[in-house]
């Protein structure tokens, strides 16, 4: 019997929607630069493989209704990035595309916090984008959608303050689902309670104390809080 040296925490879970059961979350990866306006607007202009990043799993803020983000430490320039999110209920390693959707349980909608200043600060000294990416907080989710009660083939949205600054289409983006998970699965071995956020739309901005933000993945889920 194993003997921890303290009790274990218990695993950060999103709900599933329509059900009482709960969603594991076994790690956070995501995707960046993963439509071409988005990313012409970041420097990029190519469909070069897609390049990923992680969060750790205690990231995610679940929110089924109306909540609360807080304004993270150490920076000046938190920005917004409304995405698809994809949550796996089986994995392996080299998957096919052919195969991909296999492993799908269903979908939610998230947003991407990105603390830029310091990713900026990151980017020019050649190091990691562990601090600008993976902060507490910075993955705020709606529930699960199962995969058979959701669609997948409209727009994503995000607006603050009523404002709208993102509006894209999931069609738009330059990898598709099956591709994502089957790149992935190159460089891990990916498992079920597998969250993986596949990328934002232009329109990328800075967001304050006080904003309201609105997104949106239609056919998948909305989400709304405010940062604190």
């Amino acid at each position: 019997m194993t003997h921890f040296a303290f009790p274990p925490p218990a695993p950060p879970t999103v709900p599933v929607e329509g059900s009482d059961a709960v969603f594991p979350v076994r790690r956070i990866l995501c995707v960046g630069r993963n439509y071409a306006a988005h990313r012409r607007e970041m420097g990029g202009d190519d469909r070069d493989p897609p390049f990923f990043f992680a969060k750790p799993a205690d990231a995610v803020v679940v929110l089924t209704a109306p909540g609360k983000v807080p304004y993270p430490p150490a920076t000046h320039d938190l920005h917004h990035e409304i995405e698809l999110v994809v949550a796996l209920k089986s994995g392996g390693a080299n998957i096919a595309v052919e195969a991909a959707m296999d492993h799908v349980f269903g979908y939610a909608a998230g947003v991407d916090l990105t603390r830029r200043d310091l990713q900026a600060a990151a980017k020019a000294k050649g190091q990691p984008w562990d601090a600008a990416k993976g902060f507490d907080a910075s993955a705020p989710i709606t529930a699960i959608r199962p995969i058979d009660q959701a669609s997948v083939d409209g727009a994503i949205r995000l607006s603050v303050n009523g404002q709208e600054r993102q509006l894209g289409q999931i069609a738009d983006m330059i990898w598709t689902i099956p591709e994502v998970i089957a790149e992935a699965s190159k460089l891990w071995t990916l498992m079920a309670g597998d969250l993986i956020f596949t990328g934002t739309p232009e329109g990328v901005a800075a967001i304050g104390r006080g904003d309201t933000v609105t997104g949106e993945v239609e056919g998948v889920g909305q989400l709304i809080f405010t940062v604190v």
